[in-house]
């Protein structure tokens, strides 16, 4: 069984003109029972996170106006999207989502969150569509329950986590390892443990080479018991938002690449899909089913 958390509520409750291409929310989960990757019993729908795990996270003033739906006006146009209880709804079951697949992957070596990947929400703010940081949240979890001692953040998007890097500045617990693009927002970066800047136009072999020669020397040195994998598709070269220059291909050799190495090494991993942003919708559907085709094929 590959555990995915999953919930209805995913379906984006936003105004017409910011649902693309949040469909994929919808979409994925389906192609992904159409061609026989999952079962139904492979999903599970979050309930609401236990506020202690957020609160470990993020300041309580923030989280405060969030369920209150009182943020300021301009800390809510960072979000990007229009403030409501569904959406920050939606937020606190995406970081549930997490949670439980930490508590998936420790038993059956990797799980899954169909949504995830907010790592642009900070420990006082959100901004660039993410309120709370996932898979921050779900490490804290981790390492409150004494079920984890070093987590690995393997943070792949296009888009460099800033988020996650502020979150967890001077943590020796947490160790980030964000491979982006150069020029890509965020324009003002912070600083993770470890960023890798790729210029425009980055290819399949160029960006593999890279992170083949830089991902086992890491887990090496760090020895991390626990990984979470950001396995955004917005490297690809239609990406409206990207700028690297990658195949459906190479991504899925990335993915490939990175299930491997933990499987391999038995260190159990939760993946958080992160962005996609071409302008056809199948392109970004198939580049994230592979990710869930390619763990099917490495872990099942």
């Amino acid at each position: 069984m590959l555990p995915i958390a999953f919930h209805p509520i995913y379906k984006h409750p936003l105004p017409e003109g910011h649902r693309f291409p949040m469909i994929k929310y919808e979409l994925l989960p389906e192609q992904l029972l159409h061609e026989g990757t999952v079962t139904k019993n492979d999903f599970y729908a979050p309930d609401m996170p236990d506020m202690q795990y957020l609160l470990g996270i993020h300041k309580k003033e923030y989280v405060d106006d969030l369920l209150n739906l009182t943020l300021d006006p301009r800390a809510a146009r960072k979000i990007g999207f229009p403030l409501s209880g569904e959406l920050v709804e939606r937020e606190l079951r995406i970081a549930q989502g997490t949670i439980w697949g930490c508590e998936q992957a420790l038993q059956k070596g990797i799980a899954f969150n169909i949504a995830g990947g907010t790592h642009h929400a900070y420990s006082t703010h959100g901004e660039a569509f993410c309120l709370l940081n996932d898979q921050a949240i779900g490490a804290h979890y981790l390492l409150q329950n004494n079920l984890a001692k070093k987590v690995l953040i393997i943070d792949l998007d296009v888009h460099q986590g800033n988020g996650t890097a502020e979150i967890f500045t001077n943590n020796d617990s947490v160790f980030t390892f964000s491979m982006h693009g150069k020029t890509n927002y965020p324009f003002k970066k912070e600083t993770s443990d470890l960023d890798i800047a790729l210029p425009d136009n980055t290819n399949d072999d160029e960006y593999l080479a890279i992170l083949k020669d830089t991902l086992p020397k890491l887990i090496d040195d760090h020895q991390p018991d626990f990984i979470f994998y950001l396995s955004g598709v917005d490297i690809v070269a239609s990406d409206k938002l990207g700028k690297l220059g990658c195949s459906i291909e190479g991504c899925k050799q990335r993915d490939a690449f990175v299930l491997n190495l933990c499987h391999t090494l038995g260190i159990p991993v939760q993946c958080s899909m992160g962005g996609g942003y071409s302008p056809d919708i199948k392109i970004i559907i198939e580049a994230h089913a592979n990710t869930y085709r390619v763990a099917k094929e490495i872990y099942f």
